[in-house]
């Protein structure tokens, strides 16, 4: 598959909402990433990986204006909400994952080992966050953004890949490939609703 050279690829939203599931449907449907295995490994919190560039240390070279955004063009790379506050003016596309809050905040208490004592002003944050983010790169001319909703993507995973084939705008896309990784049982901070 091939993405337009002249347009910046990114994956986007809070931690632990979904992102790197989002690359591995990308990496399957023949998409080109940009990512190293080295900097931070699989492990047992994301067993296909984490699809992360320079060790995520990205938001700091944003903060810094010091990433090269022209190295990647036509190529997916994964920056965290935080981090699209800090992009210059180009041309983005961007896929944005959203994920119930309760459950980004079970995932990161059991990736740390903790219990946040503070888990109201936690949530409150993080809703401040993903909002005030969402809020940016919509009204931007120079970002194309598509929300992705990861509870959706697991229930329901052919109509709301499919948006994702479709946002991509190349025939070379192999979305039965992208069907195909879903894994449910990868979904392991469920909530009952």
């Amino acid at each position: 598959m091939k993405l337009d050279k002249n347009v910046n690829y990114i994956v986007s939203g809070l931690e632990r909402s979904g992102t790197s599931m989002l690359m591995q449907i990308l990496e399957a449907g023949g998409a080109p990433l940009a990512f190293d295995t080295e900097s931070r490994p699989p492990d047992d919190n994301n067993p296909k990986g984490y699809f992360e560039l320079e060790g995520g240390k990205i938001i700091n070279k944003l903060m810094e204006e010091d990433f090269h955004f022209s190295d990647y063009k036509g190529k997916f790379i994964k920056i965290t909400a935080y981090g699209l506050k800090f992009l210059p003016l180009g041309k983005y596309r961007v896929i944005y994952s959203k994920r119930e809050i309760e459950e980004i905040l079970d995932s990161m208490e059991k990736m740390a080992k903790i219990t946040d004592e503070n888990r109201a002003e936690t949530k409150e944050l993080f809703i401040k966050l993903n909002n005030m983010i969402m809020d940016l790169i919509s009204n931007r001319d120079d970002v194309e953004v598509l929300f992705a909703d990861y509870n959706a993507i697991l229930s329901e995973p052919e109509p709301n890949i499919r948006k994702i084939y479709d946002f991509l705008g190349t025939e070379g896309a192999d979305l039965d490939a992208m069907l195909g990784c879903v894994d449910k049982r990868l979904y392991r901070n469920r909530r009952k609703r």
